[in-house]
């Protein structure tokens, strides 16, 4: 009887602890170089929850690897392109972000977007745009185009980088060709496959992770996005980012919880986290592109308020836009020239 009594008094603690251990995890799946160890740091010692971030590269890889099931994550961070197929596949839990305590800071004109109507969904995270970094050390003639990297100069040719996200890439080539975006046009995408493929035997790479390419000059041009252009002129001085007078995307990232998390209640933590001004602050301090809160501005490094990397000039403000998910049929028709590209 002692014995069995032991036996029990053993497997409460081993599930008591376990438990407790749960009570003290939270598993982020997140985009690579994305995430600011400080804010990751403030909110492990003021939760007393244990973070583990696991890196993707692409929205596509992301939403395959929440869709297959059996990831062990309770957040992720997806665009706002792809966040309305999360939410009609019921992949994510509604957390009610609208009625969170810090929910208050959320600028008005990110309170109720296209891609999460109400914001119930989704948490801000940073938003930006898509267009041209420059080391304008080689090529100092005009680089608000998206000829930098689809007809370029002959000082570029084989020095220019092609970040590999699917929608950016084509959406960028479509609007350089004349046409609109998430077309089901056969000849407009002839002509974007045309171009393309035209175009990328003078790339040197298409590949994320260019900060440091540019900082060593391994790079003269890239298709990026503004806020590792903003790091890597840090690095380098000569680095511009340019936002083509074609038309450019603008996109934006938010955390969700996923449906089959674990961990629900410091998801749900984190969620309200991160809308606090000073959290704010810290995501957009370490990977330099603009946040949804008001009142982070005064956290923010010196070097934001004032980077046209941040702001966009009034140029071209109006040539930028949120695009919406295309419908299956678009998608279907993107993926066979990406597939195509990959050759």
């Amino acid at each position: 009887m002692k014995t069995f009594v032991t036996t029990f008094l053993s497997s409460l603690l081993v599930f008591a602890s376990g438990t407790a251990l749960a009570a003290g995890e939270l598993n982020l799946f997140n985009w690579g170089n994305y995430t600011n160890p400080k804010l990751i740091e403030k909110f492990e010692k003021e939760h007393g929850v244990k973070v583990t971030i696991t890196d993707y590269d692409s929205n596509e890889t992301a939403l395959a690897k929440v869709r297959a099931g059996g990831h062990g994550f309770d957040l992720a961070v997806p665009s706002h392109s792809h966040l309305p197929i999360w939410i009609s596949e019921g992949l994510l839990a509604n957390p009610r972000v609208d009625q969170m305590e810090n929910f208050k800071h959320v600028s008005e004109q990110w309170r109720n977007p296209d891609w999460d109507p109400g914001r119930q969904y989704s948490a801000p995270w940073q938003w930006g745009s898509v267009g041209v970094v420059v080391d304008t050390s080689v090529y100092d003639g005009d680089i608000n185009t998206a000829a930098i990297v689809l007809d370029p100069p002959q000082e570029l040719i084989g020095k220019i980088n092609v970040a590999p996200e699917m929608l950016d890439v084509i959406h960028t080539t479509v609007l350089y060709v004349g046409g609109e975006v998430c077309t089901t046009d056969k000849a407009v995408l002839r002509k974007v496959r045309d171009k393309l493929v035209e175009a990328k035997p003078k790339w040197k790479s298409m590949d994320y992770g260019i900060i440091e390419k540019f900082a060593g000059r391994d790079l003269a041009a890239s298709l990026y996005w503004n806020g590792a252009a903003f790091r890597a002129r840090l690095k380098n001085p000569d680095v511009r980012y340019g936002y083509p007078r074609e038309g450019y995307s603008l996109w934006a990232d938010a955390v969700v919880l996923l449906k089959d998390a674990k961990n629900v209640d410091n998801a749900k933590k984190f969620l309200n986290f991160i809308m606090a001004p000073e959290n704010a602050a810290l995501i957009s301090e370490f990977a330099r592109y603009a946040n949804s809160i008001d009142g982070s501005e005064k956290y923010m490094p010196p070097d934001m308020a004032t980077a046209n990397e941040i702001i966009v000039p009034d140029e071209f403000k109006s040539a930028g836009q949120f695009y919406p998910t295309c419908p299956p049929a678009a998608q279907k028709m993107y993926t066979a020239i990406w597939t195509e590209l990959q050759k």
